[in-house]
């Protein structure tokens, strides 16, 4: 089965929000950089997205205005190919030339991805979630994505170990298979 590798939104943007918190960035960075240089050392593309804001208020961090909008800097990412979205599901994002990632993922026979990045609960879970009804076989390696605290409406506090035991469990044998980074790229 063909592959590639979507790396979601690991980019300078969030360093610029409120809820950014560096406690689990180390072994996120180095999980989804160990994940990324296997699939290069065995061919296998690394698409990199981006999610971008329609604004061009320099002071919003997702605006392309704000500079913001870059790799993260611990990150080496040479991708194959590069898109921008401005909704949660990567699927839908365009390249330089138009044409979304869907799209490029069927020009190029790819039946599976494996998706990584940022966040864990929104355009990650969303993009396994309709790469599955898109049909493509979809790998969740939980350990190369980051999320960060969050509150519910109740009042409730979620740690990002709680978000991700709940995104396991709602993808897990329905939209994705769960791995680890150092299993996801094994048929």
């Amino acid at each position: 089965m063909k592959q590639a590798l979507i790396v979601i939104d690991v980019q300078e943007s969030f360093r610029h929000r409120p809820f950014w918190d560096e406690t689990e960035y180390p072994a996120f960075v180095q999980q989804i950089q160990s994940l990324i240089d296997a699939a290069a050392a065995q061919d296998i593309p690394v698409l990199q997205v981006f999610h971008t804001s329609t604004s061009s208020d320099p002071a919003n961090p997702f605006s392309l205005a704000s500079g913001h909008v870059r790799t993260l800097k611990e990150l080496r990412v040479a991708p194959a190919a590069v898109f921008h979205k401005t909704v949660h599901s990567s699927l839908y994002a365009k390249d330089a030339g138009g044409a979304s990632l869907q799209d490029w993922l069927r020009e190029h026979g790819i039946e599976g991805v494996i998706v990584c990045g940022i966040r864990t609960e929104q355009c990650c879970e969303t993009t396994s979630r309709h790469a599955s009804d898109a049909g493509f076989k979809v790998v969740f390696p939980t350990d190369a994505t980051l999320t960060f605290a969050m509150q519910s409406p109740s009042g409730k506090h979620y740690t990002p170990a709680e978000i991700r035991d709940r995104t396991e469990l709602v993808l897990q044998g329905r939209f994705a298979r769960i791995a680890r980074a150092a299993d996801a790229l094994t048929a």
